[in-house]
C-alpha cells in the first residue's frame, strides 16, 4: 500500500513516486486558475545561499526571476508548505505565483491546466542549469 499525506484541507497529498522521490498530488480537481496552496516564505541573501548550496536544501529553494535583476542582495526563498516538494516537468499543469505584502512573500502554486484527482501536480523549474549534474531530473 502507498503511504498518503495529506494536507490541512484534505485538498492534496504527498506520495512517493518511484525513481522521483515525493511528489504532491491533487486529491480534489483543480480547475485551470485555481490556487492549489498558497504559503509563506522565508527570504535570504546571497551570503545565506552559498551556505544553503552545500546542504541538501539547495533542491528546495527558489528564486523569483522577476527580482534577478532587481536585487543583489536577493538569493532566494525556502517555501513553507506542500509547494516545496512539486515536481519539475517540461509539461507543467501548475505553476508558482508570487505576492508580496506587509507579512512578506508568498508564494501559490497555480493550476495553469485542468488538474485531475490523483494527477500529480507539477510545475517547471527555473534555473535548471545551477543543478548539479548528479540531479537527473525526470518528467
Amino acid at each position: 500500500m502507498t503511504e498518503k499525506i495529506f494536507d490541512r484541507s484534505n485538498a492534496i497529498y504527498v506520495k512517493n513516486i518511484h525513481q522521483k522521490g515525493r511528489g504532491v498530488f491533487a486529491n480534489v480537481p483543480f480547475a485551470s486558475g485555481e490556487v492549489i496552496e498558497r504559503a509563506p516564505t522565508w527570504e535570504f541573501d546571497k551570503t545565506a545561499a552559498k551556505l544553503l548550496d552545500l546542504t541538501g536544501l539547495f533542491e528546495y529553494y527558489f528564486g523569483r526571476p522577476e527580482k534577478i535583476g532587481d536585487n543583489e542582495y536577493l538569493a532566494g526563498y525556502v517555501i513553507f508548505g506542500f509547494t516545496s516538494i512539486v515536481n519539475h516537468s517540461w509539461n507543467p499543469n501548475a505553476k508558482i505565483v508570487w505576492d508580496d505584502g506587509e507579512t512578506g512573500a508568498w508564494a501559490s502554486i497555480v493550476a495553469i491546466k485542468d488538474i485531475q484527482v490523483d494527477e500529480e501536480i507539477t510545475h517547471l523549474y527555473t534555473g535548471i542549469s545551477a543543478y548539479p549534474d548528479a540531479i537527473k531530473f525526470i518528467d
